[in-house]
């Protein structure tokens, strides 16, 4: 209810500096002890999936909280787990501003932010200072300078930086703001990368004593065929989940309104059916063999379980929070909770 009153006020600021005011508010409440406490979700709602136990199944997506700034206070609206990120080697200031767009009637948003970041050492160092103990996944990504032919040295250079400290690891392999980023869910070059991270992720369990399990995000943007050729990649190379999807290049349900023709990836409502439809597709030909994380166009508790009901194990959202603020996460858990929705395809139930 508050953040219905709060939200004009938002939205009469530039996209990118309400974005900032807000996580800035948010913490600072949160170190005054005014954020109000999340109920826990009751033991029935938690969840095993990549060998991690989720309190609940509704997390935050990568992309809010690029640098690990807002842990402590994210933490504090109920999520399950939380996902920071997309972080890279070195730090970036990602591309020219204004670089992030409402599209208020379609309730979507345009971003062509491309990677901004501090880079992964200052990312570390805000994940040592956190409180939280929680399930944490860090997204990677390479510098929008390496060649793409490089780029696995970059995404490993990051899963070293992160492995310690992580849950699970996300190779972003699927932003539309980064030249050429999307290539490498090409079958050739996802199978070449994903054979120097699993050697990468070998060697730094036996470091460790530890393995971190690994997650691919996707595009929505893939056909059926494509769709197919990745999840015979996940699964030869025995990757722990795949997180769909990504923002889309797409412009359905936006034509014609306020920004639609901005570059950059479109989120929020109008990805809602196209995400959904990928988790279902990418399910189907996984088979359970690797669980699916859903994301893309949650706006409701609804469309949550929707995500669950096609294959989906978790869900994340990004989106749905601009619009309807920290309700959306209890309405989530709640949707998803009640009456114990399961996924059609459960992979760790199959194993």
């Amino acid at each position: 209810m508050l953040y219905s009153l709060v939200r004009p006020l938002l939205f009469s600021l530039k996209a990118e500096t309400a974005h900032h005011f807000t996580l800035k508010a948010l913490q600072r409440l949160d170190q005054l002890g005014l954020v109000p406490a999340a109920t826990p979700a009751p033991a029935e709602c938690e969840r095993d999936i990549m060998g991690i136990h989720f309190p609940n199944p509704v997390g935050l997506a990568a992309g809010l909280d690029k640098n690990g700034d807002y842990i402590d206070a994210l933490a504090a609206l109920g999520f399950g787990f939380i996902e920071i990120g997309t972080v890279t080697p070195r730090p970036q200031p990602g591309n020219p501003r204004p670089r992030l767009f409402r599209i208020r009637k379609a309730q979507a948003i345009i971003n062509r932010l491309g990677f901004n970041n501090d880079g992964v050492d200052r990312l570390v160092e805000n994940v040592r200072r956190a409180d939280y103990k929680g399930v944490l996944g860090i997204n990677i990504g390479k510098n929008a300078d390496t060649p793409l032919e490089r780029a696995a040295d970059d995404y490993k250079a990051c899963l070293r930086k992160v492995y310690s400290l992580a849950s699970y690891v996300t190779v972003n392999i699927s932003s539309p703001n980064t030249e050429n980023l999307r290539q490498l869910q090409a079958a050739g070059e996802l199978d070449e990368l994903l054979t120097a991270l699993t050697a990468e992720r070998r060697a730094l369990a036996a470091t460790h004593g530890k393995r971190v399990p690994l997650a691919v995000k996707i595009a929505p943007d893939l056909d059926r065929a494509q769709i197919g050729a990745v999840a015979e990649q996940l699964r030869k190379h025995a990757i722990d989940a795949v997180i769909a999807t990504n923002t889309t290049v797409a412009r359905d349900g936006v034509a014609g309104l306020p920004h639609a023709q901005e570059a950059g990836g479109l989120s929020g409502a109008p990805l809602t059916g196209r995400a959904t439809a990928v988790i279902r597709e990418l399910a189907q030909a996984l088979g359970g063999a690797v669980p699916v994380i859903g994301v893309g166009g949650i706006m409701s508790g609804a469309d949550a379980r929707t995500k669950i009901a096609v294959g989906a194990s978790l869900v994340q959202l990004y989106t749905g929070l601009v619009y309807r603020g920290p309700e959306l996460v209890r309405e989530c858990v709640t949707a998803l909770c009640e009456n114990q929705l399961k996924p059609q395809m459960n992979a760790d139930e199959r194993r």
